[in-house]
């Protein structure tokens, strides 16, 4: 007799098929103009796919590894020193991983057990949760404020307690576009001072920062970096979301640890995109570009919707654009998302499946890493609303 839905209990019984996975089906199926999902329309370099088919005519098909290529390895460590004035061991401090969002679920594999809590800023990345209830731990949310979705300090203060082992944070940050500040860093780093709790740095978008503003990584921060995985992705970097390649940085002692759970998870990641990543790395303007390529962007769909009725800030972060449709409707986010697919032939995220108890703040995210004709298609409906 096959098992049936009530005789299966559910590690996590309250998740559903993802927003993006719905809004995805729903933009192909009616063959939207699709700026929900956060991914490129556009090729990558063909310089690094003509160096991925060389490391695989030159043999570079088995395993990789555990931790890396040295390689490649090496190249991280040099983009942190250069980068961040932050030295990491390429032998003990960095892991190349199966996309950023392999690393963090393994990170906190490693170090979660029944009834720790992790703090997590709201709206949210959805992978933190679900990897975190299935760890035994508990999420506590600290719903970020306003339109600017700034951080209330002392509310961050009021939810660490003897039980909280870790904090996630995402800068620049998705789904929002915003940065944290070096006054934001300070603050973090104060509050967790003479504690002994992990810090998850989620910085996937650390190379697309708009309007001259730097990014604040963790690891300019000497007490943050002492207890930070700092997380990043290739994938966002060069335009490779389905290579599903990425890295993680933290002291030692912590990525002895890592290993340890890394190890029986994926064990080692893609042979060949690591040699070609490692030559492509040695070309700093292959990622120091990605600034203004990308501001460019932004500036274009935000012009193109300038006479629109949506209001907004512009990014300061990401390629993603939140815009508010409060003086539209006031139907909710999901409802307003689904019904611009079905009646505009566009689509977008709506942001309260990120917040904490579904706040709805009447926003939708847009993703504008596309194509020009396609950011034009897609401004051209806004601006018809």
């Amino acid at each position: 007799m096959p098992l049936s839905n009530e005789h299966i209990s559910s590690k996590l019984p309250h998740v559903k098929t993802t927003i993006f996975t719905t809004m995805g089906a729903l933009a192909n199926k009616h063959k939207a103009v699709n700026l929900s999902q956060g991914f490129p329309n556009f090729s990558p370099d063909p310089l690094l796919l003509d160096l991925v088919t060389n490391a695989m005519k030159e043999g570079y098909n088995q395993y990789a590894p555990m931790a890396g290529t040295m390689q490649l390895r090496k190249a991280i460590a040099a983009k942190f020193n250069s980068l961040y004035q932050a030295q990491y061991n390429p032998e003990s401090e960095i892991t190349v991983t199966a996309g950023a969002t392999q690393a963090i679920y393994t990170i906190i594999s490693a170090f979660i057990r029944t009834g720790d809590e992790v703090i997590v800023l709201k709206p949210a990345y959805d992978c933190y949760e679900p990897a975190i209830q299935l760890n035994g731990g508990v999420p506590v949310f600290v719903q970020l404020q306003g339109t600017d979705f700034h951080i209330d300090w002392d509310e961050f203060r009021s939810k660490i307690t003897s039980k909280t082992k870790m904090v996630i944070i995402n800068t620049p940050h998705n789904p929002s576009g915003t940065i944290l500040s070096k006054a934001d860093m300070l603050q973090l780093q104060a509050c967790l001072k003479d504690t002994n709790i992990i810090l998850i740095s989620d910085e996937v978008y650390e190379h697309i920062v708009f309007d001259g503003a730097s990014h604040e990584s963790a690891a300019k921060f000497e007490d943050l970096a002492s207890r930070s995985f700092i997380c990043a992705s290739f994938g966002k970097t060069f335009h490779i979301t389905g290579w599903k390649i990425g890295y993680c940085v933290a002291p030692s002692a912590l990525m002895k640890e890592f290993h340890k759970t890394h190890q029986f998870n994926v064990f080692c990641v893609n042979h060949p995109v690591q040699k070609a990543l490692a030559q492509y790395l040695q070309q700093e303007e292959h990622y120091l570009g990605l600034n203004d390529f990308y501001q460019e962007k932004r500036d274009f769909f935000l012009s193109a919707i300038e006479g629109s009725r949506f209001k907004l800030t512009p990014s300061q972060g990401t390629y993603f654009q939140v815009l508010d449709y409060s003086d539209i409707t006031q139907e909710s986010d999901v409802a307003y998302a689904e019904r611009l697919v079905l009646e505009k032939g566009i689509a977008s995220i709506p942001i309260s499946v990120f917040n904490a108890q579904q706040k709805d703040d009447k926003q939708l995210r847009f993703c504008f890493a596309k194509t020009n004709e396609t950011l034009e298609k897609a401004a051209d409906i806004l601006c018809t609303i």
